[in-house]
């Protein structure tokens, strides 16, 4: 499988070189050459296979012949070594829960796939290391810093913003020490993944060998496909048309899954559901595509005024926006309608949500409206642990603290105070 930019200036590249290098020499994205549909007997048996066998079948083209097959099913049962439910919530409507991981957050899968990946094609390389470099506005940073604590040949270095995420997230990214470091940037996460971008173009730093953990790489992307199957198989036996809402920030997820869908599994719609930080519902109005600066939020995992993978979304429908639409839509929610969902789903049915799959929820409901004959899924992409000091005083309860998060709770937080960009570049150089 080759990849080509999506800025079309640069030469395509094998996996290898795409999960290696993150982002093309031309600022552009890596995306697959070709995109071939799954039998329709993967489909009708499903149900009757594991969820690594699942997960190999779907990823398996995309990686080819670089990890041997072997192998890449060795990694593929390291990523996925916790449980993905879909819980019902209410009548026709379940959480598809993606936080059950060592972090707690949905991006546990990705970090976990592509750092073995990355050590993989590092393992005959002993003295060629490689820094992954990576902005978080919440729940990446943690999951990264676990995913690849202690692999060979690996440094990692963790942009976020000061102040926007909550103490549990930024206790994940800082307290683990080894190959892990943190720098918190004073700004917002547009501030630190435009730095992270700038590092990656920054001919200087080539012998940092740099690389992404952010959803621009593929091989952080392409796993978050998994989800999607394994909630087909858990409720394909419905018989019903499935409609899937995703809580949206870089629109790694939603584009993963419409990736899903061209390989086959039958999703009758997409929803993205946004917060306040609505670049892609006004574009879906507008038909004109506006960043703008992100805007904090309770659910600050979604606080991206800029989402990378949108353009993915775009080649994935060939800019064809009539097309997109019949497949799409995306609806924002602001802080207090969200709190007020939260306390809604609560009461109605006992379910504890988080900030991020609460605005999930309320884009589902509202999409539901349209399609009486399916069953909805929304992403529950993180514990609702990560956001104590909202779910708490919003629902008046103390939530358990579990196992993963109290490891984290009494360690001492190392992180190093940055401002702009020269100072991100001259800590890479003392790195």
């Amino acid at each position: 499988m080759k990849y080509y930019s999506l800025n079309h200036n640069a030469p395509k590249v094998s996996f290898q070189e795409a999960v290696i290098q993150g982002l093309a020499p031309d600022k552009g994205l890596y995306f697959p050459e070709s995109i071939t549909p799954l039998p329709t007997d993967f489909f009708e048996n499903i149900e009757k296979l594991s969820n690594e066998a699942i997960a190999f079948q779907a990823i398996h083209q995309f990686v080819g012949d670089e990890i041997p097959e072997s192998h890449l099913k060795q990694i593929i049962a390291e990523t996925l070594c916790f449980d993905f439910p879909t819980v019902k919530v209410e009548e026709g409507i379940y959480a598809l829960e993606l936080y059950h991981g060592p972090t707690m957050a949905f991006k546990d899968v990705g970090a976990r796939f592509m750092s073995r990946c990355l050590a993989y094609f590092n393992k005959d390389k002993k003295d060629n290391k490689n820094t992954v470099l990576v902005a978080t506005s919440g729940d990446t940073g943690g999951a990264v810093a676990s995913g690849f604590l202690g692999v060979a040949g690996v440094d990692v270095v963790i942009l976020y913003p000061s102040g926007k995420v909550s103490d549990i997230q930024e206790r994940q990214l800082t307290t683990l020490g080894q190959n892990i470091k943190a720098l918190e940037v004073d700004g917002v996460f547009d501030d630190c993944q435009d730095m992270v971008k700038k590092a990656f173009l920054d001919e200087s730093l080539q012998h940092k060998n740099l690389t992404s953990a952010n959803s621009i790489n593929i091989a952080r992307w392409l796993p978050q496909m998994f989800y999607f199957f394994f909630a087909y198989k858990q409720l394909k036996s419905q018989n019903k048309p499935m409609v899937f809402s995703c809580p949206s920030g870089n629109f790694g997820n939603i584009c993963a899954g419409i990736m899903a869908k061209k390989l086959g599994l039958p999703i009758e719609h997409f929803v993205a559901a946004t917060n306040v930080n609505d670049t892609v519902p006004q574009f879906l109005i507008t038909g004109k595509y506006e960043p703008k600066p992100s805007k904090a939020t309770i659910s600050n995992a979604m606080d991206v005024g800029n989402p990378s993978n949108f353009i993915r979304i775009q080649e994935l429908y060939h800019n064809d926006l009539n097309a997109f639409k019949k497949d799409f839509t995306s609806f924002s929610y602001d802080d207090e309608a969200t709190k007020q969902v939260l306390k809604d789903i609560y009461k109605n049915s006992g379910y504890i949500a988080e900030p991020h799959g609460a605005v999930g929820y309320l884009g589902l409901k509202k999409e539901m409206q349209n399609h009486p004959n399916a069953i909805g899924i929304f992403l529950e992409t993180a514990h609702p642990i990560k956001f104590l000091d909202v779910v708490e005083p919003v629902l008046g309860i103390q939530l358990p603290i579990p196992t993963q998060i109290e490891s984290v709770l009494n360690k001492e937080k190392i992180r190093v105070n940055i401002k702009t960009y020269d100072e991100l570049k001259s800590f890479l150089e003392r790195t």
